[in-house]
């Protein structure tokens, strides 16, 4: 007998369905599930592809224009395998790892390797002290960072430099960088192929630098960080274990500035990783 649901909930696992084919995952479910309803499910899916998904909004508040229609579905790659735990690898000292993230910059070169290069101005690595104890990742660049080949740059770096200078620190002591390098069009969100492809040199740098904190900002740092999606709210307020160091899931700063009431939530989580780093806010005068 065919298991009905009403639509919110089918709603709910097209979306879930989705998600986990774009990481590249085909068996996740935990136990039997109704042939027909995948079925069902399924055509449905191909279905509201054929008609164009609704545009997604990006954290930076564009809406990204919707696909094309295309005649045949285009596979999507599956995520590339990740290195080593940060704790099987040797750690690099101090005084090497500029150098170090300097090969993984050459590695990368002028960079073709998908389509967001096609749109770029200047590749954005990353910035900040290569043995930095706290490391923020972002989402991708916007304008300003495209224009200046630096991350966070525009309105939503100065309310980040606040931020970190709230936690009793200058940017120069933290690292910066994204889990894309290159502006995606309209600042959109990028794609699975596009993060997928990106995301391994991230993970290098990650590793080079061997921060003892780092902060995803936002849903799709925490995403392609942690390989899972939920909700915000669900990762927020606590430290998760990541590759040998903790991880703090927070607000985009792009988003504080859309809806500032959300500042005080995020000053929250920033306290997590200075609790983390040993820090303490500095004195108001």
């Amino acid at each position: 007998m065919t298991q009905q649901l009403d639509s919110a909930t089918r709603e709910a696992l097209l979306e879930r369905v989705r998600f986990y084919r774009d990481l590249g995952l085909t068996e996740f479910y935990r136990r039997p599930v109704d042939p027909a309803l995948l079925a069902q499910l399924a055509a449905q899916l191909r279905e509201s592809e054929k008609l164009g998904a609704p545009g997604l909004v990006s954290e930076t508040g564009d809406v990204a224009p919707q696909p094309e229609i295309i005649q045949e579905a285009q596979p999507i790659p599956s995520r590339k395998p990740l290195s080593a735990p940060a704790q099987t690898l040797d750690v690099i000292p101090p005084a090497d790892r500029a150098a170090a993230l300097q090969l993984i910059r050459d590695d990368i070169g002028d960079c073709t390797r998908c389509e967001l290069h096609k749109g770029r101005n200047k590749l954005v690595f990353g910035d900040g002290d290569p043995a930095a104890r706290l490391m923020f990742v972002g989402e991708g660049p916007g304008a300003d960072e495209d224009a200046q080949g630096l991350p966070f740059v525009g309105k939503a770096g100065q309310l980040l430099n606040n931020m970190i200078a709230a936690m009793g620190l200058k940017r120069t002591e933290v690292y910066i960088a994204n889990v894309v390098k290159c502006r995606p069009p309209g600042n959109r969100t990028p794609e699975p192929v596009e993060a997928n492809t990106c995301s391994p040199f991230l993970f290098r740098q990650i590793d080079v630098i061997r921060p003892q904190v780092l902060v995803a900002l936002g849903a799709t740092a925490a995403t392609y960080l942690l390989g899972q999606r939920q909700p915000l709210a669900g990762l927020r307020g606590r430290v998760h274990a990541f590759r040998g160091m903790q991880l703090i899931v927070t607000y985009h700063p792009a988003f504080l500035l859309r809806d500032p009431r959300q500042k005080k939530e995020a000053w929250a989580d920033l306290q997590i990783a200075m609790r983390e780093l040993g820090l303490k806010a500095p004195a108001r005068s």
